[in-house]
């Protein structure tokens, strides 16, 4: 008799890797409260910056697009983790994910070792987390512009804000895509180990692609094909979001050089980066990155500046995962 596979209980790893992760860089109390109060303002001014460079003006005034700005949060790593977990039960509609709870805070307490920001939009009326440390961290060793940095790291995520609030359908179109996925998986139980269902889970939902995920290759055809449609999606996201982070260069007298030390940041071939991005599937996060904006670039190069605008209006508009790798292609379905 199999034993039944076990599930998260988010609130629980949140918990957890909020008492696992370690503080990271720690500011003085004058610098802290400067660093927070610079982020903040930061997350004002881009979300204006984003919105002239994203073009998707007319997309944010097409009916029952939102208005209000996103709420914005600055946290330490733990309080990241827990926004994270929420952010997890948010997007699974109350459907549990397969997987050990404590895999999951393991999961999480490696994530915020890293996460500079992220947008939420499955809490609320959707916030902006950005993580103090890890900025505070990053700029320092980059020796980049503090200033620049953090309104170029706050228009990478407004530009998410943004997405979310032109697509308004967005937010459960991924939603219903996961539980799709789910519902398959509960009905397949001996499709994979529930510590690689939770790995993938994790990873589809942060991006990634199928040659670096041997997760994939045990997922029975409809539950590869589901994870696929969420990587790419995915891969327009944040394509988006760094195209527009360069396009908001003439604000940010710096951007080239954020541009090449991010870069190198997120390539970087020290041991404990390749590690890290080895358990996390960074690589396939850079991967996305990287594909999403090539995929941008070439749309809005032979269809025109506004042309994106098909992906968000409806989830037909949105690319399919071979037409990320092939722009012509959607331009050829979405006419």
């Amino acid at each position: 008799m199999s034993r039944p596979t076990p599930t998260v209980d988010w609130a629980a790893a949140g918990r957890l890797a909020g008492t696992l992760v370690p503080a990271g860089t720690a500011p003085s109390g004058d610098e802290a409260a400067e660093l927070v109060a610079t982020l903040r303002s930061s997350a004002v001014r881009a979300r204006e910056l984003a919105r002239r460079a994203a073009r998707l003006d007319h997309a944010l005034e097409s009916p029952g697009a939102r208005t209000e700005p996103a709420q914005v949060l600055v946290v330490d790593r733990a309080g990241w983790a827990r926004a994270a977990a929420s952010s997890f039960t948010g997007i699974a509609g109350g459907r549990p994910i397969p997987g050990p709870t404590a895999q999951a805070a393991g999961l999480l307490t490696l994530l915020a070792t890293r996460v500079l920001g992220q947008y939420d939009p499955y809490t609320g009326d959707g916030r902006l987390v950005l993580v103090a440390p890890n900025v505070l961290r990053a700029e320092r060793t980059m020796r980049v512009p503090r200033d620049d940095f953090r309104l170029w790291v706050c228009v990478h995520e407004q530009t998410h804000a943004l997405q979310f609030a032109a697509a308004p359908w967005l937010a459960d179109h991924l939603r219903g895509e996961l539980a799709g996925l789910l519902a398959e998986v509960e009905s397949t139980p001996a499709t994979a180990e529930a510590g690689a269902l939770l790995t993938g889970v994790v990873r589809a939902l942060r991006g990634g692609t199928r040659d670096q995920w041997s997760f994939l290759d045990v997922l029975p055809a409809g539950q590869r094909e589901r994870v696929e449609r969420l990587t790419a999606v995915m891969s327009l996201l944040e394509g988006h979001a760094d195209v527009t982070m360069d396009a908001a260069a003439r604000a940010i007298p710096s951007a080239r050089t954020l541009r090449r030390r991010m870069e190198a940041r997120r390539s970087s071939t020290a041991p404990g980066d390749l590690l890290l991005r080895r358990l996390l599937g960074l690589d396939a996060k850079l991967a996305q990155y990287r594909g999403g904006a090539a995929f941008v670039r070439a749309v809005r190069r032979r269809g025109g500046r506004d042309v994106l605008d098909a992906a968000w209006a409806s989830p037909e508009g949105l690319p399919l995962p071979g037409e990320i790798a092939d722009p012509a292609a959607w331009l050829r379905r979405v006419g």
